[in-house]
């Protein structure tokens, strides 16, 4: 039976567990670069991690993987994931991999890859690599042609410039207090600088990474630091980024949370208004809330939802040529500046229509009213949502919703969870809707 080692989001699990071992990371690169050695010229692949401690044993197999196939390695360091899909692309390699397992524990980690264009590779081109894989690598070069590994001391140096160079013309934050809690991550370095450097007064937390508090109680999906910290400073405005960066959560000066649809409604409208909103639409997922799509509407901007994972939005963004999309976890996909999510050119975008309204965040970037939304995870296998009584407990919700509402129901790509979630105007009906599909599929995984 062919191992399914590719997720939404790459390949990813406990590190030191399978799969994601040494071996697994050497055969990983080895069957990788098997497939994207290519011509007769120098083949080169980028690589770059977050702060987890697993990152020690990752980074080295890979390296050898990929010199084993005659591929030289360029070694990047701790980045956010967007700095090595750029990086890939500026520096012409052939491929690149960030280490990382985005929003999890430290005791996770994963391997995401890219392509020469730094885009996420395809389904097709994962399982072709899944193939190799398991058919063995049996076309090594000769030992003359082993590839060599270096590291770029100015990586930092040239992502800080990249993001910068994606803010609107003149753009300068002086007089903003901005707090900017890092995760204990990839952008621990990069954030506070580029902020700084655009005249903010900064105040970071969550930039002393130890190996093992990536994502502890801090970053996107915990913003309560960050939201308690623009109320102690008094701050204007609170970003929250995950361990590699490329999500992102805000707080206006209230400590209240501006979530990935508020902020994707709010670069929506303002590049709609100027006519830089390309295709006239913006692409979600199915998680999106009603109410985003609503305000949309009323804008008339069009959307189109895709399933949960950021690859999946960017692949629909280039199928239909918009240049904005992401999720309402905080991933926010700016294709004019980049292939993938990147925490830190999205709140660029935001800090600008602050400053061009000259209102506070908790005016500017509250354009809708979210509908009543409930999301709780149910710790079984995928197959459990085929067994009758779970399918039953579905069909029941359906028909009391009624048309009034979604229910959305599925497996997690990164972990083994049943995600189930609701939403429509009476926020008691969905929680009891919600409630009851989690009981019942814990009773059938009992």
């Amino acid at each position: 039976m062919t191992r399914k080692l590719f997720g939404t989001d790459g390949i990813r699990g406990r590190a030191n567990q399978e799969p994601m071992t040494a071996a697994t990371a050497l055969n990983v690169a080895m069957a990788a670069a098997s497939l994207f050695r290519r011509g007769d010229h120098r083949h080169r692949v980028v690589i770059g991690k977050d702060t987890r401690l697993s990152g020690y044993l990752l980074e080295p197999a890979l390296t050898a993987g990929f010199i084993a196939q005659g591929m030289d390695v360029i070694l990047l360091g701790p980045l956010p994931t967007p700095a090595v899909a750029m990086l890939t692309k500026s520096l012409r390699a052939d491929m690149g991999v960030m280490i990382s397992a985005s929003h999890n524990p430290y005791e996770d980690n994963g391997i995401k890859l890219f392509g020469p264009d730094g885009y996420k590779l395809s389904d097709d081109i994962e399982a072709q690599i899944e193939a190799r894989m398991e058919n063995g690598i049996t076309d090594l070069p000769p030992s003359a042609e082993l590839g060599r590994a270096s590291r770029l001391d100015d990586a930092i140096g040239r992502y800080v410039e990249c993001v910068k160079g994606t803010s609107p013309s003149g753009l300068r934050l002086d007089g903003l207090k901005i707090v900017v809690d890092c995760a204990n991550g990839a952008a621990y370095k990069a954030a506070p600088a580029i902020l700084w450097e655009l005249g903010a007064e900064v105040i970071p937390v969550a930039v002393q990474p130890d190996g093992c508090n990536i994502n502890l109680d801090c970053g996107a999906t915990h913003p309560r630091l960050m939201q308690e910290t623009v109320l102690l400073h008094q701050a204007d405005v609170g970003i929250a980024l995950d361990g590699d960066a490329d999500r992102l959560i805000m707080a206006d000066e209230k400590g209240q949370m501006i979530d990935g649809d508020q902020l994707i409604a709010l670069i929506a409208e303002a590049w709609s208004r100027n006519g830089k909103l390309k295709g006239n639409a913006v692409v979600t997922t199915v998680m999106s809330n009603l109410g985003f799509e609503r305000f949309l509407n009323s804008r008339n901007i069009g959307l189109t939802r895709t399933p949960v994972g950021d690859r999946y939005v960017v692949e629909a963004m280039r199928a239909q040529g918009c240049n904005v999309g992401g999720e309402q976890s905080g991933h926010i996909v700016l294709s004019d500046y980049g292939t993938t999510g990147d925490g830190l050119i999205a709140a660029l975008q935001i800090l600008a229509v602050i400053r061009e309204r000259h209102a506070p965040a908790s005016q500017v970037c509250r354009l809708f009213e979210p509908l009543p939304q409930i999301l709780l995870n149910a710790k079984a296998p995928g197959e459990i949502l085929t067994r009758p009584a779970v399918q039953s407990a579905i069909a029941a919700a359906e028909r009391q919703l009624n048309g009034a509402g979604r229910l959305l129901i599925r497996k997690s790509g990164t972990e083994p969870l049943i995600r189930v979630m609701a939403e429509g105007d009476d926020a008691q009906l969905i929680r009891k809707l919600v409630e009851n599909i989690i009981q019942t599929i814990a009773a059938e995984a009992a």
